[in-house]
């Protein structure tokens, strides 16, 4: 990715941060295929990334998918960021794309240290969270593995519709 497209999409992220909405039909789809458990974890996830699981299970469906744990797996990877605040999102992807550098110096900000290490530690988080509830041992792996190291074949798809997304 280039230097403009990755600031493109992060400005684009910013946006959907800014403007994120969960309609009520959209809630009302998810009632009828989530279990109790899983949707007590979604509406525990702040808007943001309860519109982030639904954009991504609508990229997944797009593209063919119908795999009930991998659209769930997609809709609840990031249950374990919480309440981070835009802020954090952002120093986080800033010390991404630009250098580590960018994180050590705002760890010293007051109350960021714990907000970029839910952040960073996301994916074990979200999967302890999708296991706690009763999502299927495929779908927390898949959740576990977040950006890589999965040798499931939905890995890749779930990677290419979380950055699509």
């Amino acid at each position: 990715m280039s230097r403009v497209s990755w600031w493109v999409s992060k400005v684009r992220q910013t946006w959907r941060y800014l403007r994120a909405r969960v309609d009520p039909a959209e809630r009302a789809e998810l009632r009828r295929w989530l279990t109790a458990a899983e949707w007590r974890c979604f509406e525990a996830m702040p808007v943001v990334d309860q519109r982030h699981g639904l954009d991504v299970v609508a990229w997944l469906r797009r593209a063919g998918v119908e795999d009930r744990d991998v659209l769930v797996a997609g809709l609840l990877h990031d249950a374990g960021k919480g309440d981070v605040g835009l802020l954090a999102r952002i120093v986080f992807s800033l010390g991404e794309g630009v250098g580590p550098w960018v994180v050590q110096l705002a760890r010293r900000l007051p109350g960021m240290a714990p907000a970029l290490d839910r952040l960073r530690d996301h994916p074990a988080r979200s999967a302890a969270l999708a296991a706690a509830a009763g999502c299927s041992p495929r779908t927390v792996a898949l959740i576990r593995a977040g950006d890589g190291g999965s040798d499931d074949p939905a890995g890749p798809l779930l990677r290419w519709a979380d950055e699509a997304s």
